[in-house]
């Protein structure tokens, strides 16, 4: 149906393997405090996607044990990834980018994933992680925040960034051989489906190894929650994510793992938040459909740059 993550992990790590979220007190973002723009995404809250994460305060390794001992006891893991969470974390010094990355070295950590924007990808942190790589061997992975290709929706969203920095991030993150997920919020009201699919395409002929999927949610105090009181703009149907999600996926490389189908979201400070459903019916609804409709990740995955060559004999 389709690459789950869970699976791929379990396939290279020869057991389950699950993420500790990592969260910098010094971590931002150029787009809120002036280096791009101010007030950031029209999505983004105050405390960016680590709402569920342990206090900043906290050291990176204490962080990083705590979260392992919940979850070795919860699930009898073993094997763990380091995910530096909130914000973007190679937007902050050199020297401290470099301490907290090292310090999250730990027998157990067989992978160390960093969260960050496409337009903050630079050699110098590559360099740091590809030292880190070879020294500890140990897996690396980059996430960048795409969330769309349509560059007028990016703008809408005041991103701050266009395709073209996700395509240059991803070519340079590649040639270091380090892994790429790439973020993708489905349901974008200005987005149709033909946004949907030239986005999997893209991130398809990237090779990228990771997407990780999102339905926009509408958190209070932020400038979306402004624009949706005012009614500049309407949700999509629920019905309309899982046909979105159902079609990217078939437009998808069939060797792109799937980290997630669809998030979790904060509801107590969201005006609008995965249609009042649980995350994990959502996931059933869209994997239910696929099943009766015969629909499969790389399904329509026929494109390419050599498709219109002609076969002479």
């Amino acid at each position: 149906m389709y690459k789950q993550y869970s699976s791929y992990l379990k396939e290279k790590y020869g057991e389950k393997v699950y993420k500790l979220p990592i969260s910098l007190k010094e971590t931002n973002c150029p787009n809120r405090d002036g280096n791009l723009g101010y007030g950031g995404c029209t999505y983004c809250g105050d405390e960016g996607v680590g709402f569920e994460n342990l206090s900043s305060n906290l050291s990176v390794k204490e962080q990083l044990l705590k979260n392992k001992e919940y979850i070795s006891k919860k699930y009898k893991a073993n094997k763990f990834i380091a995910y530096f969470q909130s914000y973007s974390n190679t937007y902050i010094p050199l020297d401290l980018f470099k301490k907290y990355v090292n310090d999250a070295v730990l027998d157990d950590i067989v992978d160390i994933s960093i969260s960050t924007r496409p337009d903050c990808i630079d050699k110098s942190y590559l360099d740091i992680l590809k030292e880190i790589k070879e020294n500890h061997n140990i897996d690396i992975t980059i996430e960048l925040g795409l969330q769309t290709a349509n560059y007028k929706t990016l703008n809408k969203i005041n991103r701050g960034h266009s395709l073209c920095e996700y395509i240059q991030a991803v070519n340079m993150i590649k040639s270091y051989n380090f892994n790429v997920c790439t973020h993708v919020i489905l349901n974008l009201p200005w987005d149709n489906i033909e946004d949907t699919i030239e986005t999997a395409k893209i991130i398809s002929v990237l090779n990228t190894n990771f997407v990780k999927l999102h339905a926009l949610y509408i958190e209070k105090n932020t400038i979306l929650a402004k624009q949706y009181l005012n009614n500049e703009f309407t949700m999509l149907p629920l019905e309309d994510y899982i046909e979105k999600a159902i079609t990217f996926l078939e437009y998808l490389a069939p060797n792109i793992a799937i980290q997630r189908i669809i998030g979790r979201a904060p509801e107590d400070v969201s005006l609008f938040s995965n249609w009042g459903i649980s995350w994990w019916k959502i996931k059933d609804m869209i994997e239910e459909k696929m099943a009766k409709e015969d629909r499969f990740q790389g399904k329509l995955y026929n494109y390419g740059c050599n498709k219109a060559i002609k076969k002479f004999d």
